[in-house]
């Protein structure tokens, strides 16, 4: 294959502060810089290091308090679409060290609602009843009529991804399992086909990755993990209008929003050379259990009705060839606004491939997918990560 655009960035180091239900003594901007600091450290870096950052207005204010401009700054506060923007300014020379950091804390107070970003006051949501939970369960249970996908599939996912986190010392939820399908089907209906156990928590915490070019990253501390490729699938603004499975397609009918990131998955395993089959790990996004099925249909996996079947049979499992979401996702480890829980995905996938994951270490692992997002909110991201350049 020809040389990719990102063969020469690497990831360098990665830092998760401790998650909380409430992390007292913290707020969002002393968490985020707790995580930045900790980066740094993990790659035997210092801030005077970074002449990169993005992330949002909180790693701006981290090149403000530490006195290290003029610095290279993208506005994205998102995840995956933060490393792909930083991975572009490496590989262009825009910058050479790139700090990417978030934290929630105390924003989180009205815990009789939904998370507040995932709740915009807009006129075609609010009036009508939607929330988070029933924005995706549209898409589940359209894909359910279609396909015939059982619930039982959807609790088998909720619950290994729940035990993943109670495996895990570093999770908010640790050693609150085992859990069994049948303890997510008991659990109280939250909107169908979601239980409760079906869904993400809530959580405050602190995320932060610092990405280098490669002939900087051999000389550092950690071993360092390389961009593959990645992608960008988006329909519209989140949680401002109901979602529809159909929506979109009038280019290409195979891309429509209940197979979004499918278009992403298959040019980061285009950029990549790769494809499914060698992907020896799964950090994918997990709001709601059905998007894990959806996932695995839409990046090719498995074909379009099959995602219910696939997840049965042991694939996602500890052992499994496809392990997913290794530290308890949003569901079990952590769900801390809406920026650090995007970005969480890469950093675990970042320690698996190190071969360092507080828990459920895949062994020989060398190739990570990651993701963001999901139909509900009408929009996925991807990223391929390896222990090689490629």
């Amino acid at each position: 294959m020809n040389q990719h655009p990102f063969r020469d960035v690497a990831i360098v180091g990665v830092h998760n502060t401790r998650q909380a239900r409430v992390l007292e003594g913290y707020d969002s901007r002393t968490i985020t810089m707790e995580a930045a600091l900790g980066a740094l450290a993990d790659a035997g870096l210092t801030p005077l290091d970074v002449d990169g950052v993005t992330g949002g207005n909180l790693s701006a204010e981290f090149v403000y308090q530490h006195r290290i401009g003029p610095v290279w700054k993208s506005p994205s506060g998102l995840g995956i679409p933060a490393v792909l923007e930083a991975a572009a300014a490496i590989a262009t020379g825009l910058a050479s060290v790139v700090l990417i950091s978030s934290g929630s804390a105390g924003a989180y107070t009205q815990r009789e609602s939904t998370a507040p970003w995932t709740r915009p006051g807009n006129e075609f949501v609010a009036p009508f009843g939607m929330f988070t939970a029933a924005e995706f369960a549209l898409i589940a249970r359209r894909h359910m009529i279609t396909f015939g996908t059982r619930p039982e599939s959807l609790a088998e996912v909720a619950a290994t991804i729940r035990n993943n986190g109670s495996a895990n010392p570093e999770a908010v939820y640790y050693e609150r399992g085992p859990f069994t399908p049948d303890d997510i089907l008991h659990s109280r209906m939250i909107a169908d086909p979601f239980h409760l156990l079906d869904c993400s928590t809530t959580s405050e915490g602190g995320c932060a990755l610092v990405m280098a070019h490669a002939d900087i990253a051999r000389d550092l501390a950690r071993p360092p993990v390389y961009v593959l490729g990645g992608g960008i699938d988006y329909y519209g603004p989140s949680y401002q209008n109901p979602p529809t499975f159909d929506l979109g397609g009038r280019r290409d009918p195979r891309y429509v929003n209940g197979w979004v990131g499918r278009r992403a998955a298959e040019r980061a395993f285009a950029t990549a050379g790769l494809g499914p089959a060698d992907v020896d790990v799964c950090e994918f996004y997990d709001p709601f259990s059905f998007e894990i099925i959806r996932q695995f249909e839409a990046f090719g996996f498995c074909a379009e009705g099959e995602g219910g079947d696939f997840v049965l049979d042991g694939t996602i499992g500890p052992g499994g060839r496809h392990p997913i979401t290794t530290d308890g996702g949003t569901m079990s480890y952590s769900h801390a606004g809406s920026q650090p829980q995007l970005l969480q995905r890469v950093t675990r996938a970042v320690e698996q491939l190190r071969g360092g994951c507080a828990s459920r270490q895949v062994d020989g692992a060398e190739v990570a997918m990651c993701s963001n997002g999901g139909s509900g909110a009408l929009f996925t991201d991807v990223l391929l990560l390896g222990k090689e350049a490629g």
